[in-house]
């Protein structure tokens, strides 16, 4: 694995790649931001034998790298929330069209006014979950201070995770794309799972 990622991997670019990925996903939920820092911390978990001279140590931190991906889920859901606040009658027709993207801004207004923000760490796991609640945010007007904290918690919870998945998988299999398979399935059938519970509870 570091030998064919190993350009990318290296390099200090690799933050600013992560970073890009997952704040643009918010608005384009089909690129594989969380592949990305699985595979950058399946990498970063090769490090630990670098002093042993095993693997070469210029790999990723993972310290760094979940810093980079948590902020960056939170600067785009920022971003997607000024989207959705602004968007205007023509955002409230295409909310009021689609019934998935209705109930999230229902249910995520009864969530925040109860100073309860489950579904927003919720819908960061599931498979477009984090678009659907961040415009449905921004368009029903909830206030920043409501929504932000939550966004946090999605974002550092998120980012720990996929991290941990990552790093443990490449200490227990090695940085092989093996390693990186298992924890890339464990990652999805966390948003499976996410998915699930959005739509059967309320929260």
């Amino acid at each position: 694995m570091l030998e064919s990622m190993g350009p990318l991997t290296g390099s200090p670019w690799i933050y600013a790649v992560v970073a890009l990925s997952v704040l643009l996903d918010v608005f384009l939920p089909v690129l594989p931001s969380g592949v990305l820092v699985i595979t950058a911390a399946t990498a970063a978990a090769a490090g630990t034998g670098a002093a042993a001279g095993k693997v070469p140590a210029d790999v990723p931190d993972i310290l760094v790298l979940t810093l980079c991906a948590a902020t960056a889920s939170v600067l785009g859901d920022l971003v997607a929330y000024r989207v959705g606040r602004r968007g205007g009658p023509r955002l409230d027709r295409a909310i009021a069209r689609s019934r998935r993207l209705t109930g999230a801004q229902e249910r995520l207004g009864a969530a925040l006014a109860r100073g309860g923000g489950a579904l927003v760490v919720l819908a960061r796991f599931a498979p477009a979950g984090r678009s659907l609640v961040s415009l449905a945010a921004g368009a029903a007007h909830r206030r920043v201070r409501e929504f932000l904290p939550w966004s946090a918690l999605a974002g550092v919870s998120w980012a720990a995770y996929s991290v941990a998945l990552g790093y443990l998988g490449g200490q227990w299999l090695g940085a092989t794309w093996l390693a990186a398979g298992v924890s890339m399935t464990a990652l999805f059938g966390a948003g499976a799972g996410a998915a699930y519970l959005m739509r059967r509870r309320p929260v």
